[in-house]
C-alpha cells in the first residue's frame, strides 16, 4: 500500500499494519509521520521501541536478533530502523526483507529513510513493506502550494492570518517547512486572540526561505524574471557555487531549445513532471528567446567564475537569467555582440 502524508492520518484511525516504510527529504513532515504512527502504535499496546540508526555496512545481526527476541517489560514492541541512504546494502536489505515478512502480530517495524530513488524503490525490501504495510512517500511543498499548505497548518493551530500575510510567510520560508510550522507556533504566541497581519510578519518572521537551482531553472524556463532573481538571491546568500547555477540555467535553456525543435518537428517534447508546467510556459515564449545572447552571457559568466574575465560573476548570472527570461537589464558589450556579426 502506497500512502501520502495527507492519507496517513485517515488511514491510521482505521487500521494499523505490521510494517511501515516513511521516506523523503522533508524532515518536518517525516517526523510527523513517524510520529503518528508510533501515536496509534502505542494507543493499541505497543509500548516498547527499539531504536536502530544504521550506517551503510554496519552489523544487522543486532537488528534481527532484537526483532526475535521476547521482551520481559512489553507484548508488544515497535522496531524503529533509521536509514541514513535509501541503499542499505545486501545485507540490510536481507535483514529488511525478513522483518517486513514477520508474520508476529506484536511486532511493528518502521523504517525511516531519505527519499527512494528509482532503483531504491524497486529494492525488494521496499517491495515487502508495500505488499506487507504501507509505504508512506513524503513529498516537499512547493512554492504554487506552499500557502495552501500554510493555511491548513493555521487551521491547525486555530490561528488567525490574513491572505497578504500568508503570502509573506511563504515567501521568507520557502523550502524550509520546519521554518514555517516553528514561525507559525511562534505566531500563535504572540497573537493568540487577534489576526496576523502581513506587518506583523515582517516585523517579527525572519527570512529562512531556502532554494535549489531546480527551482531557478523552473522559474527561469517558465519566463519568470522577478521570482528566477529572488532564488537567485537566495542561492547567492546561501552560498551555493555559482558553478552549479550556471549550470542549472544553461540546462534549462538547452531544454527549451530541444522541446521547441521537437515540437517544429511535430513531435512531444521530453520532459519530467516537475518540469512540465515550467517547460509548457516556456514553449509559449520560446520564439521570443535570443539563444545567441544566452549563449554569449553563459560564456562571461563561465570565464569571470574561472578568473579569465573581470568583472563579478554572480551579477553576469543575474543578467544571463534575466536576459533568457527576455527582460535584458543590460546590452551585451560591444565586443562580445560583435560576434553575431
Amino acid at each position: 500500500m502506497k500512502l501520502t502524508s495527507d492519507s496517513l492520518a485517515a488511514h491510521l484511525a482505521q487500521h494499523l499494519l505490521p510494517a511501515y516504510l516513511v521516506s523523503g527529504d522533508e524532515p518536518l513532515l517525516v517526523g510527523e509521520a513517524a510520529d503518528a504512527v508510533r501515536t496509534r502504535a502505542r494507543a493499541l499496546g505497543f509500548s516498547e521501541r527499539a531504536t536502530h540508526f544504521l550506517e551503510r555496512g554496519a552489523d544487522w545481526d543486532e537488528v534481527s536478533a532484537a526483532a526475535s527476541n521476547l521482551s520481559l517489560f512489553a507484548q508488544r514492541r515497535i522496531i524503529e530502523i533509521r536509514l541514513p541512504s535509501a541503499k542499505p546494502g545486501v545485507a540490510g536489505g536481507t535483514a529488511l526483507l525478513k522483518l517486513a515478512q514477520t508474520k508476529d502480530p506484536d511486532l511493528l517495524v518502521l523504517v525511516i529513510a531519505p527519499r527512494l530513488d528509482r532503483d531504491a524503490q524497486s529494492a525488494n525490501w521496499v517491495k515487502a513493506i508495500e505488499t506487507e504495510g504501507a509505504w508512506v512517500q513524503i513529498w516537499p511543498v512547493d512554492q504554487q502550494h506552499l500557502v495552501a499548505w500554510l493555511k491548513a497548518r493555521c487551521r491547525r493551530l486555530q490561528l488567525t492570518v490574513d491572505d497578504e500575510a500568508l503570502e509573506l510567510l511563504a515567501e521568507r520560508t520557502e523550502g524550509n517547512l520546519l521554518a514555517a510550522h516553528q514561525e507559525l507556533e511562534k505566531l500563535r504566541l504572540l497573537f493568540p486572540d487577534t489576526p496576523v497581519t502581513a506587518a506583523a510578519v515582517l516585523a517579527s518572521v525572519a527570512d529562512s526561505a531556502r532554494y535549489d537551482v531546480a527551482q531557478l531553472s523552473e522559474a527561469a524556463l517558465a519566463g519568470d524574471t522577478a521570482r528566477a532573481l529572488h532564488v537567485l538571491a537566495g542561492l547567492r546568500a546561501e552560498g551555493v557555487e555559482p558553478t552549479l547555477v550556471l549550470w542549472a540555467v544553461n540546462k534549462a535553456a538547452r531544454d527549451l531549445w530541444h522541446a521547441q525543435a521537437a515540437a517544429d518537428a511535430g513531435a512531444q517534447p521530453r520532459t519530467w513532471q516537475r518540469q512540465a508546467a515550467a517547460l509548457a510556459k516556456g514553449l509559449r515564449r520560446a520564439r521570443d528567446v535570443p539563444f545567441g545572447h544566452v549563449a554569449l552571457r553563459a560564456e562571461r559568466a563561465d570565464r569571470m567564475i574561472k578568473g579569465r574575465l573581470a568583472g563579478n560573476a554572480w551579477d553576469e548570472l543575474a543578467l544571463l537569467t534575466a536576459e533568457f527570461c527576455t527582460r535584458p537589464l543590460l546590452p551585451l558589450p560591444r565586443s562580445s555582440s560583435n560576434r553575431y556579426r
